[in-house]
């Protein structure tokens, strides 16, 4: 896979000197609840056990979301998103370097906020915490010196669609719907929902737990991805609007079609949080 999206424990290991790299611990735990959002509970307890040297902790919700925003987990501000970098050090051509313990999906959000908003070198660090543990590599409790940075961000404005255009996609063949949520979620038949249970019609299910191995978060191998996205069957032209409950496993489906180079996609941000509570919005469940 792409070393610029994809990177192992041995290549960080072998790049932690490097004052360009700069590491993110993205530890957050969301628990599911039967209607609505995910409830998050920060990681920081458990980056302060253990983290990889150099790494500092950020929370997809506190740090990577914007504050009072009608909706949860929503993308920031530039203004928040500067004010962020440059806490904690980060320069525009800093390669940053992300990893989490469990939940890959919170790991893959904080790859999407700094991609929309224009940050080019970030990876993601495969099997995260528990991979490099498994590696031999070690753990610091040591808390790293930050030195504040300056930083201006350069939004994508087109990574993110809004209600009105996912409403104009439905009957669009240039655009395709792609539900993140699991089977069971996007036929409306069980799991989680978000005030009213089912999907977008004309959607198309690719479950982001598909994408990567649930007991190890190693990301499946290039090979069985490809056929994955091949079954989508994407014809040239068409962009792809990802979508979920919160705006949070989608970017574990956009994450993985930027890695396989299709380049024509968007998130809707707010997803089924928004859309599901709008009530003249329409709803598909079953086959």
């Amino acid at each position: 896979m792409s070393i610029t999206n994809i990177v192992t424990p041995k290549w960080l290991s072998a790049h932690l000197s490097d004052p360009a790299i700069k590491i993110l611990d993205c530890t957050t735990y969301m628990l599911a609840q039967p209607v609505g959002p995910s409830k998050i509970e920060s990681g920081r307890a458990q980056y302060l056990k253990g983290h990889i040297p150099g790494a500092q902790h950020v929370c997809m919700e506190q740090d990577f979301s914007e504050p009072g925003a009608r909706f949860a987990f929503t993308v920031p501000s530039p203004d928040t998103f500067n004010r962020l970098m440059q806490r904690l050090g980060i320069h525009h051509d800093d390669h940053v370097v992300l990893y989490g313990h469990q939940q890959l999906s919170v790991v893959t959000r904080i790859w999407f906020v700094l991609h929309a908003m224009g940050h080019q070198k970030i990876s993601i660090l495969n099997g995260g915490l528990a991979l490099w543990v498994n590696s031999g590599l070690a753990l610091s409790t040591q808390l790293p010196t930050v030195k504040a940075s300056h930083y201006e961000a350069v939004p994508k404005v087109e990574r993110i669609a809004g209600i009105n255009e996912v409403s104009e996609a439905i009957n669009d063949p240039q655009k395709v719907l792609l539900n993140a949520l699991k089977k069971e979620q996007f036929l409306g038949t069980g799991g989680a929902h978000y005030g009213r249970p089912g999907r977008i019609p004309n959607s198309v299910s690719w479950p982001a737990t598909d994408l990567y191995d649930p007991q190890t978060g190693e990301f499946k191998s290039l090979a069985e991805l490809t056929a994955m996205l091949r079954q989508l069957d994407l014809q040239a032209g068409q962009q792809v609007i990802n979508y979920c409950g919160g705006g949070i496993a989608a970017t574990t489906t956009a994450f993985i079609l930027e890695t396989l180079g299709f380049t024509n996609w968007s998130m809707y941000d707010n997803s089924m949080n928004e859309w599901a509570n709008t009530p003249d919005k329409p709803l598909m469940t079953g086959e």
